[in-house]
């Protein structure tokens, strides 16, 4: 659906009307499509210059053909800042982050990035070094909160002999496919098992759960462009889309409804058939809403079956019964709703939520098994559900964040296609909410 405030304020007399009436006027983002799928720049380094995060980030650049800059010049428009903030672990050593930012912010370009790199704060020596660590989440949430212009401004953390692995969030986090994320904290250990470098997922299995609109279908059609061999699954109702979606893009379509009682069996078949899957996807997903006094126990169960239940089977018995691969990646879609809450949605957002928690105890379990479970927690994304929800609502969703719009279901396929890349294998356990940084939630 169009937004037709973005339209108006972006236009000749939209942009006069809205200056002189004081009101917000956000710019449409740059994705891929706009911007390539490089990282940003020039880039301004600060912090800890000399830190092994450096070489990283000069590799980046240079692969995109932008320099790496230690000094800042008040003439200079910068694609990117970075601080190293690793080392900081005293109070008064936050005071570099101060100056850094003070007099670089208003250098940063109009799309452009913000990272700030710290160490894990459990891992520092005291209490004093842990606090300050933690604290840098609280200034990157504001900073991000402040900066506007459509600038991303993301926290990650990165372990000790991790920093090559840290390379494919660094890229994702710098470029435009991270386009509706912002004020997130990423962190990146020892990845569970090494993946070759490189931009997409040629060659790579994919399974997309509810994939023949929406969200679902923007995943499938990003992997598919990135050369993965996709099976698009949805429901038998969703045939007609499934087969045209198939058809145009040559991926293979299942037929399936998996809260089905032979819905796992049959996957893990099919997974063995192909060899295993390197990447699963849960994104089927359905809404009863109503407030729990009027709820009908009926509404209560399909939410769990179908976001739920029928995904942890699935999980379940592909990793159980060798249906995935080593260096396999599994992500979940879960919600803004699952991590703020929303009136009538209190089945929603108990499915959504856990997955909070089910990703964190899948993760520990199945890193033996050379595999990453992370999710996605979407925010007002631009589809064909936000688009039935009454107008105040549906504008204060759009309203409500950093970036002052909607997403696009290509802002959940990309950060699903960072997590799912074979060289993403340190980012395990998270959920990444992909929001514009929404003003509701932690």
């Amino acid at each position: 659906m169009s937004d037709r405030y973005l339209n108006f304020v972006n236009s000749g007399v939209g942009g006069w009307v809205t200056g002189a009436l004081g009101l917000p006027r956000p710019a449409p983002l740059q994705r891929r499509a706009e911007a390539g799928a490089g990282v940003v720049g020039p880039c301004l380094l600060g912090g800890s210059g000399d830190g092994p995060m450096a070489a990283v980030l000069a590799g980046l650049l240079q692969a995109s053909g932008h320099g790496l800059h230690a000094e800042w010049s008040p003439d200079a428009r910068y694609g990117a800042l970075v601080f190293d903030a690793s080392n900081c672990a005293r109070v008064q050593a936050a005071k570099d982050l101060y100056g850094f930012f003070h007099q670089a912010v208003r250098s940063v370009a109009e799309h452009g990035r913000i990272v700030v790199i710290g160490a894990p704060p459990e891992l520092m020596a005291d209490a004093e070094g842990e606090a300050v660590q933690r604290g840098l989440e609280g200034f990157v949430r504001s900073l991000a909160k402040e900066v506007r212009r459509n600038i991303g401004v993301h926290m990650l953390y990165v372990a000790p002999g991790a920093e090559a692995a840290a390379e494919s969030t660094l890229a994702f986090l710098l470029s435009p496919r991270s386009a509706y994320v912002s004020g997130q904290s990423i962190r990146v250990a020892a990845p569970v098992e090494t993946g070759e470098a490189g931009p997409g997922h040629s060659g790579r299995k994919v399974l997309v759960t509810g994939a023949s609109r929406g969200i679902g279908e923007a995943i499938t059609r990003l992997f598919a462009a990135e050369g993965a061999q996709v099976t698009a699954l949805d429901v038998a109702g969703a045939a007609d889309g499934l087969s045209a979606l198939s058809e145009e893009l040559g991926v293979d379509s299942l037929a399936l409804d998996i809260t089905a009682s032979d819905a796992a069996a049959t996957l893990l078949a099919d997974a063995r058939e192909r060899g295993g899957y390197d990447v699963v996807v849960h994104n089927a997903g359905i809404t009863r809403d109503r407030t729990i006094a009027r709820m009908e126990s009926a509404e209560w169960d399909s939410v769990m079956a179908v976001n739920l239940s029928a995904p942890l089977a699935i999980t379940r018995a592909l990793i159980e019964g060798g249906g995935m691969r080593r260096n396999g990646r599994i992500v979940a879609v879960s919600s803004l709703s699952g991590v703020a809450g929303n009136m009538g949605q209190t089945n929603y957002a108990l499915s959504k939520a856990a997955w909070i928690g089910a990703v964190r105890r899948l993760a520990s379990q199945s890193a033996s098994s050379g595999l990453t479970v992370n999710a996605v927690a979407p925010g007002f994304i631009e589809t064909r559900m936000t688009a039935a929800i009454p107008f105040a609502i549906r504008e204060a969703g759009r309203r409500m964040n950093s970036m002052g719009q909607g997403g696009s279901p290509v802002d959940v396929a990309e950060t699903i296609a960072w997590l799912a890349h074979p060289a993403s294998g340190g980012v395990n356990g998270q959920v990444v909410r992909v929001c514009g940084q929404s003003l509701l939630g932690a």
